[in-house]
């Protein structure tokens, strides 16, 4: 279980990356969905214990975070949004060297450990190829590959598919998903689908706060019947924006297709749709912007 609890973190320009910020995660895919400058790799970053927070507390377990970062180390698995690696090294090599820094001082136990892992996130025919030559889909299944050397309870991965094309995408998601139940895993994104797709819980993160929290299919039924569709000419959209709650807006052959938040029908012409936790995350995101 980890337990994060009024955590705040405040830059030296003044900036507010978090905002008293709690949460109770438990074993599984839980879901962290916010936008680009929300906080998150802020969060991420801090749970893995490479910045300390200005005030607040996390515990993982028995172990107090903050206080004991190198006993969090030893559990931990961390996919950053950037991470480097020695571009002319192989897969295999760097995974060996990778296990070396975890740990693994016997040649025979590092071995099977770096091919199991090989084989796992499906690079092994690939296992003497530089990095450099890889994919950004193959440099992502890398990436998680090194976070579980040593079988780690806590996986972060922050914005892990942004930029993969579907086909790695999916493969990546379903790698994810085959981690474990009993393995905490954050999975730090924007992308709604991401979370719909894997995560039976999940918080929104915006402005550096938790804006919204819980089971995403509970989320969703919230908005249960206020949800409202309608296309309409491209040029009439700042007008629907101006009388109505329109919580997104997308160009579909050639014209504009709203969503807009209501208890019933807003005018003639609207359909009800049912709202998908894209909906959710797009009326929360409107509702604190409207109250800024």
């Amino acid at each position: 279980m980890l337990k994060i609890t009024g955590l705040t973190h405040v830059y030296s320009n003044g900036v507010k990356a978090l905002d008293n910020i709690n949460l109770t995660i438990a074993p599984g895919m839980y879901g962290l969905l916010g936008p680009n400058g929300a906080g998150k790799s802020t969060l991420m970053r801090t749970i893995a214990t490479l910045q300390t927070p200005t005030s607040g507390a996390i515990e993982f377990g028995k172990i107090d975070v903050l206080q004991q970062p190198e006993l969090l180390r030893e559990t931990l698995g961390y996919l950053p949004q950037d991470f480097g690696v020695y571009p002319r090294v192989t897969a295999r090599d760097m995974l060996n060297h990778m296990a070396i820094l975890k740990g693994f001082a016997g040649a025979k136990e590092r071995k099977e450990v770096v091919e199991g892992l090989l084989n796992q996130v499906n690079l092994w025919q690939v296992r003497n190829k530089a990095i450099a030559g890889f994919s950004g889909g193959m440099r992502q299944r890398f990436g998680i590959a090194q976070a579980l050397i040593g079988a780690p309870k806590l996986i972060i991965v922050d914005e892990p598919t942004a930029g993969l094309d579907p086909e790695e995408r999916n493969r990546f998601l379903n790698l994810l998903a085959a981690i474990g139940d009993e393995v905490v895993v954050i999975l730090s994104t924007h992308i709604v689908e991401d979370v719909a797709d894997l995560c039976p819980a999940m918080a929104i993160l915006a402005g550096g706060k938790i804006v919204a929290e819980g089971a995403p299919k509970d989320l969703t039924h919230a908005l249960s019947g206020r949800v409202w569709r309608k296309t309409i000419g491209r040029a009439a959209l700042a007008d629907y924006q101006a009388r109505m709650q329109v919580i997104s807006s997308r160009l579909f052959g050639g014209e504009t297709v709203i969503h807009v938040l209501a208890d019933q029908e807003p005018e003639p012409g609207f359909n009800a749709v049912e709202g998908g936790l894209e909906d959710v995350y797009f009326s929360t995101l409107s509702a604190m912007r409207a109250a800024a």
